[in-house]
């Protein structure tokens, strides 16, 4: 984690160095404390239809766990962009989270793996408008163009991803729970109980498919905003193209999990296909470094938040607390 985080660092440093450090500094200036002000204001639009995504799979809907649910979702992506524990980590405090507002334990763990694959699903589709709109951007070189086919592969290889991890929940959590029962019982129980909940939610296919819609506009969203940002910072670009570069963008990062907070992916990424999209590379490197100075402007609240109610919680269920 440590190595990977090192290496990200310099390839990030690297990046800004060939780039150019003035003029990603004179991009900084740019977009300034304004752009930064619209992208952490207008975070709360993503983060409600992320935690409405959530929200869709509970039968009855209620908005008490709707409001529960969008902060925990807030949790998730904080810890998992923060904290040093990688996505994967990400997702247990976040389910923690739910369950300090009231979710079971495994209702929690059951909502928050058929909801990530609802995302993962969601990510092949934005991926795909990602890929639609470079191979608009590069029509006249369409046959000779490497990066239309990088794109492409790409593409493939996450929806092989989504399908293998939605299969393993549906053929494969019988032998983990095998495993598990052999060397932990008592955990079986658990285990068990949030394997029924799983079928049960993927025997709601209407409330999977309104999650992976609701996924893809919290994506779309997203993109919106770093557009909405550069525009109030003077710089000219279709909403379209950002659209199209954040899709992307966010492809590789997310193939380059082991990279905490995608750091030397997500700038590299930027700078190379910033220019594809009509974005400098300065321009686009400053859209990164302003993105990650928006995560901990939200993020560090949202985990100072958290570990207090962690922390009450765990003082009130001390004897005579």
């Amino acid at each position: 984690m440590w190595l990977a985080a090192a290496l990200g660092v310099l390839a990030a440093t690297l990046t800004v160095a060939f780039v150019g450090v003035g003029g990603v500094l004179a991009a900084l200036e740019r977009i300034g404390w304004r752009g930064l002000a619209v992208l952490i204001a207008y975070s709360a639009l993503p983060y409600l239809l992320l935690g409405s995504a959530w929200s869709c799979l509970e039968r009855p809907w209620r908005v008490r766990r709707w409001a529960a649910l969008v902060w925990a979702r807030m949790v998730r992506d904080a810890s998992g962009e923060l904290l040093p524990f990688s996505h994967l980590g990400g997702l247990v405090i976040g389910a923690r989270a739910a369950t300090l507002q009231g979710l079971s334990s495994a209702w929690a763990a059951a909502t928050t793996v058929v909801d990530v694959s609802a995302e993962l699903v969601a990510q092949v589709g934005f991926t795909g408008l990602g890929v639609a709109l470079l191979v608009t951007r590069l029509a006249p070189d369409l046959k000779s163009n490497s990066l239309i086919g990088a794109a492409v592969a790409g593409l493939v290889i996450t929806a092989a991803a989504t399908l293998a991890f939605v299969g393993f929940q549906r053929r494969g959590l019988g032998a983990l729970i095998a495993l598990i029962q052999r060397f932990a019982p008592a955990a079986a129980l658990g285990a068990h109980e949030t394997r029924g909940l799983i079928e049960e939610l993927y025997r709601r296919p209407g409330r999977l498919g309104l999650g992976a819609i609701l996924h893809l506009a919290a994506w779309v969203a997203s993109a919106c905003g770093a557009w909405l940002a550069l525009r109030v910072a003077g710089v000219a670009i279709g909403v379209l193209d950002v659209v199209g570069l954040e899709a992307l963008v966010m492809a590789l990062r997310s193939a380059a999990f082991v990279a905490p907070m995608g750091i030397g992916v997500q700038e590299a990424s930027y700078a190379v296909l910033g220019p594809v999209f009509g974005l400098g590379p300065e321009v686009a490197i400053a859209l990164s470094l302003i993105k990650r100075a928006r995560e901990l402007a939200v993020g560090l609240p949202v985990l100072l938040i958290w570990q207090g109610l962690e922390s009450r919680r765990l003082i009130s269920s001390r004897p005579g607390g």
